[in-house]
């Protein structure tokens, strides 16, 4: 794959209250999931995935686990639609300036019609909103091209990450959508424990980080990096990490939460003649370096071609 597939130009800045709405939309599906969902480790039961058309919560069980439903943003048409596992469905449409109230009142009278009920913390997580959903009138930006640029770019680094989690065969999460940060990510795991963290740490991070892990994402830009960029950083970081090399060259080292990121903008990913081979290149030079420097077993960890098996 190369450069003959056009990539979009997808924009941070100008379109932040457009990015903010779709971000809150996406946090409203995804804490239905979270109350739904039986636990998994490190958080992975409440994700969302990016689909076919568009983003979706992936099967959610209801009824005592006798059926399931899914909620989907369909970036086609423009709806969000719920779909239950009986056959029935609603919907409507996120164009016309609807305000994340609007969305959050019409998608729980959805889920009420079709008897599902579901209580959830309704406030924004940390992302310095005060305001219940319900009462959020001021995001109504949800805008067409964006979301179809941010969906369509999401959906083609879902398949590189697909192909990059293959190629490993220790403990990998499914490449999936956080919606706390609304970052596309896949991580993978050493299988030794992390150092506890301290007790008054988040309970998020604390299930987040029980063991070691190399993490690789993409993200879409927020007000600490204005653009869109791709990201690996190792936990926990090991000494020297910074001074190993990162592919391509525009790739580079950034410090963050005190701990060193690999960074890959988005734009400089754009001028790659080969976007695919470049996006594989800097994950497997992220992991390679932090796997070096935290004594992972590389060689064992590798998934070798299957002629070479």
């Amino acid at each position: 794959m190369n450069n003959s597939v056009k990539l979009p130009q997808l924009i941070y800045k100008g379109n932040e209250q457009k990015k903010m709405t779709l971000h809150l939309f996406l946090q409203i599906i995804g804490k239905i999931r979270l109350k739904s969902t039986p636990r998994k480790n490190h958080w992975w039961y409440v994700t969302e995935y990016v689909s076919t058309k568009g983003i979706t919560s992936g099967a959610v069980p209801y009824n005592n686990g006798l059926d399931t439903f899914d909620i989907l943003i369909n970036v086609n048409e423009h709806l969000l639609e719920v779909s239950t596992s009986k056959g029935e469905f609603g919907s409507f449409s996120l164009l016309g300036g609807i305000s994340v109230a609007d969305f959050y009142t019409k998608l729980f009278e959805i889920l009420e019609r079709f008897n599902i009920s579901i209580a959830i913390i309704d406030k924004p997580y940390d992302l310095n909103i005060d305001q219940t959903f319900g009462e959020i009138t001021d995001y109504h930006h949800y805008d067409a091209a964006y979301t179809q640029d941010f969906w369509r770019t999401m959906l083609w680094v879902d398949g590189v990450f697909k192909e990059f989690s293959g190629r490993f065969y220790g403990k990998t999460c499914p490449v999936h959508l956080y919606w706390h940060s609304m970052d596309l990510a896949v991580t993978r795991f050493s299988g030794r424990r992390a150092p506890a963290m301290a007790k008054d740490a988040r309970l998020s991070d604390k299930d987040a980080y029980t063991h070691e892990c190399i993490s690789f994402g993409f993200w879409g830009g927020d007000e600490n990096m204005q653009e869109p960029a791709f990201y690996s950083y190792t936990y926990p970081a090991p000494e020297g990490l910074d001074k190993e090399p990162l592919q391509p060259s525009a790739a580079q080292w950034v410090e963050s939460n005190g701990s060193p990121m690999a960074i890959l903008t988005y734009n400089n990913l754009l001028k790659s003649a080969d976007p695919y081979a470049t996006l594989l290149d800097f994950m497997e030079s992220a992991y390679t370096a932090g796997a070096k420097r935290a004594n992972w077993d590389i060689e064992a960890l590798n998934v070798p071609k299957l002629e070479n098996i």
